[in-house]
């Protein structure tokens, strides 16, 4: 379209020509683009509102349907986990019993080997059974106890004596050396010096009484060689064997010097330092003895009949722990995938607060651009009437005093004739939206005022 026969231009055309204000038209020009415009943006924005309902609806259906699949893989990591730790602290503590055992093993491990322990226990069975002996034959035949039940058992009595002195071994040398060897080791080199000391003083007495025993024994070996010998000196062919009186009289003396010798022998203090420095020897020897062999033995008997078999048993709880615990770790590892890849798409769904942000900003935005279009709409209905106004005037101005009169006169007409008309003839229905035809300007389609009043006056004349 050529800019002449542009609507616009011929209205602003006449406008020149009549000296009308374009201030006014141009006014309502650009209130009508800007209320164009603003339906469009208004349409935009209704159907970027409409796309973020429909977007919203979307995300709320996709979340729900994604978080209930997160919940059922959610639900099973939680149950295999559960199960998982529960066998990791059965596992835990089976590992923790298993290595306070084998510290107390390594711990219980003796110092000397299983064969000294059976050494060592022979030993002090030995000394219980030499100072039982002793006990029965002398000191029994020496409290006058005839009755061998009676002597047996104070015997007996006699011999638990190593077994009373055990314990004060134990707490008093044994254990404060095994616990704490660099405090105690003086207390236990005293111990074992004396204890040595002693044995040799014992020994040494021993071997001093058994050299008395056998000097008198071979006196008397002697004595009765003598005897035998006096005794055959007699003469063979005698019809009686009779002994002469000096030859009885050397018997009886050679008799009476064993007697001594056996008395003498009996009443030695060698003798009796032998008994009591033998028992007490015997006592604690049997003491020491088995104050070493029991521990060894104990150790052993902890090492291998207790410690190994519970080891043993310990092994094969933990192995069957790591056989259920090995499935369950392979589904725990395979729900805990899914739950991450469920969580992820779940992170990739739009966030529904933005969402919200994002429709009620495009709401807001909707509101204002109505109330802008509202504005647009008066200020270019303000400016059509400012111009119709205008162009009035400068038509009025332009008539001489009589074409007023008559324009007066057919305004009215008009006026009068419309109200009757308006109030006879029935409204013509509209379609919904429809608007009274007008050119592109806003006004409707015809003659201008002025040149409907110009053609009625042309006419009448």
């Amino acid at each position: 379209m050529e800019p002449t026969n542009n609507p616009d231009f011929q209205h602003g055309y006449t406008s020149g020509v009549e000296g009308v204000n374009r201030e006014t038209y141009e006014g309502y020009l650009s209130s009508q683009v800007n209320t164009d415009w603003l339906q469009d943006r208004i349409q935009e924005k209704r159907t970027e509102v409409t796309d973020s309902d429909r977007q919203l609806t979307e995300a709320i259906e996709a979340r729900r349907t994604a978080y209930a699949e997160l919940q059922n893989h959610a639900l099973q990591v939680e149950r295999l986990d559960k199960q998982v730790k529960q066998r990791e602290a059965d596992r835990q503590a089976l590992e923790a019993d298993r290595d306070n055992l084998r510290e107390r093993r390594t711990k219980a491990a003796p110092d000397y080997s299983l064969l000294a322990g059976l050494l060592f226990l022979v030993a002090g069975i030995s000394f219980l059974a030499g100072d039982l002996i002793i006990s029965h034959e002398i000191v029994a035949y020496a409290l006058n106890i005839r009755n061998t039940n009676e002597a047996w058992a104070f015997a007996v009595g006699l011999a638990m004596v190593s077994i009373l002195l055990k314990p004060a071994y134990d707490r008093l040398i044994e254990k404060p050396y095994q616990e704490n060897p660099e405090k105690n080791r003086g207390k236990y080199e005293r111990f074992k010096i004396a204890l040595a000391l002693f044995s040799v003083l014992t020994l040494a007495v021993l071997g001093w009484f058994r050299y008395e025993a056998y000097r008198t024994d071979q006196l008397k070996a002697a004595i009765n060689k003598s005897v035998r010998q006096l005794q055959l000196n007699t003469d063979p062919t005698a019809a009686t064997q009779t002994l002469s009186p000096s030859t009885l009289s050397k018997i009886e003396q050679q008799l009476s010097e064993s007697s001594e010798l056996n008395l003498a022998l009996v009443n030695s203090p060698w003798a009796l330092l032998s008994f009591v420095l033998s028992g007490i020897l015997f006592a604690l020897a049997g003491a020491v003895c088995l104050g070493i062999a029991l521990p060894v033995l104990s150790a052993f008997w902890f090492r291998w009949l207790q410690a190994d078999i519970k080891l043993w048993k310990l092994r094969r709880r933990i192995k069957r722990l790591n056989q259920e615990i090995a499935p369950l770790d392979a589904q725990l590892a395979e729900q805990r995938t899914q739950q991450n890849v469920l969580q992820h798409n779940l992170d990739l769904l739009p966030v529904l607060d933005e969402l919200k942000e994002k429709r009620q900003a495009a709401t807001d935005e909707l509101n204002e651009l109505l109330a802008e279009l509202k504005l647009a709409q008066t200020d270019s209905r303000i400016s059509n009437f400012n111009d119709g106004y205008g162009q009035g005037e400068a038509t009025r101005t332009g008539l001489s005093d009589e074409e007023q009169r008559q324009l007066r006169k057919e305004m009215l007409s008009l006026q009068n004739g419309n109200r009757i008309n308006g109030s006879n003839r029935p409204v013509e229905p509209r379609p919904n939206g429809a608007t009274p035809d007008k050119n592109t300007n806003g006004k409707t389609q015809g003659l201008r005022p002025y040149q409907t009043i110009r053609k009625f006056l042309s006419d009448d004349m």
